[in-house]
């Protein structure tokens, strides 16, 4: 009986992670080509990887300065992951899909004798 319920609880567990809403702020220098590859980049790794299961908020630092102060940004392009928590932050472009994954903890690290 309580292997059932143990079940129960790791599958709707399971259940919310998959349906669990990525809030993502993206901050960048208006169209810059390091902000416009950082969008598409984020655009293409959501779609692929949260389908329909996430937000992106893009903050322009040249239209609102004052708003990097919140998230500490310090370099731009930065991609906040707000939720689900804990906040996490990934600077650059986000060229590197496996690095992005791994930062945005959609993937483990991998390791092993190099």
């Amino acid at each position: 009986m309580k292997k059932k319920k143990a079940a129960k609880i790791r599958a709707s567990e399971k259940a919310k992670t998959a349906s669990a809403l990525w809030e993502l702020r993206l901050y960048v220098a208006g169209r810059s080509p390091k902000s416009l590859t950082a969008f598409a980049n984020l655009n293409k790794i959501c779609e692929e990887f949260l389908p329909g299961q996430y937000t992106i908020e893009i903050i322009d630092l040249l239209q609102n300065p004052h708003l990097a102060e919140g998230d500490q940004i310090i370099a731009i392009p930065t991609l906040v992951r707000k939720l689900p928590e804990p906040l996490r932050k990934i600077v650059g472009d986000l060229s590197n899909t496996e690095q992005t994954l791994i930062g945005l903890q959609l993937r483990q690290a991998r390791t092993g004798a190099t």
